[in-house]
């Protein structure tokens, strides 16, 4: 844990710090990457998790439109610029270690690129995986049928 965050654990309550320092002390790992869990803000429902480098943390608290870091094209992915399903940011936080991220979203229409709401629709139980979410719009719709992942 960096000094700046062993700083932040002893800090009063509403106390303001530079936001370039903290942003420096972020526990990036070794491809420059912190991982960025998206929650709806008003639901508290969790959307996905996705990775973000500092640039497309500065642009996410520059803008309101959250932006993320694609490994697989290392490019700057902005939710809904090809499906339109954007993310407005309300809040990000980081936790007490500085490595992770957790952002407070209004999604609009599903966060997954399967069409439904919540990247999170496999649940894991005792004897067998349940799908608990269907898709809320067909993802050959979203992304057209040459770009769909899945």
């Amino acid at each position: 844990m960096t000094d700046t965050f062993k700083t932040l654990e002893r800090a009063d309550l509403d106390s303001l710090h530079p936001l370039d320092a903290v942003l420096d002390a972020v526990r990036f790992n070794v491809d420059g990457l912190v991982p960025a869990i998206a929650q709806q803000y008003d639901t508290g429902e969790v959307l996905m998790m996705a990775w973000m480098n500092r640039g497309a943390l500065d642009e996410s608290l520059s803008t309101g439109r959250v932006c993320y870091w694609s490994r697989s094209h290392q490019a700057y992915w902005r939710k809904g610029e090809s499906s339109g399903q954007q993310q407005a940011l309300i809040s990000a936080a980081l936790d007490c270690d500085g490595d992770t991220l957790l952002l407070q979203v209004d999604q609009t229409g599903p966060a997954c690129h399967t069409g439904r709401k919540s990247c999170f629709y496999v649940s894991l139980e005792s004897r067998h995986a349940r799908i608990v979410s269907a898709p809320l719009i067909d993802p050959a719709t979203l992304y057209g049928p040459e770009r769909f992942r899945g």
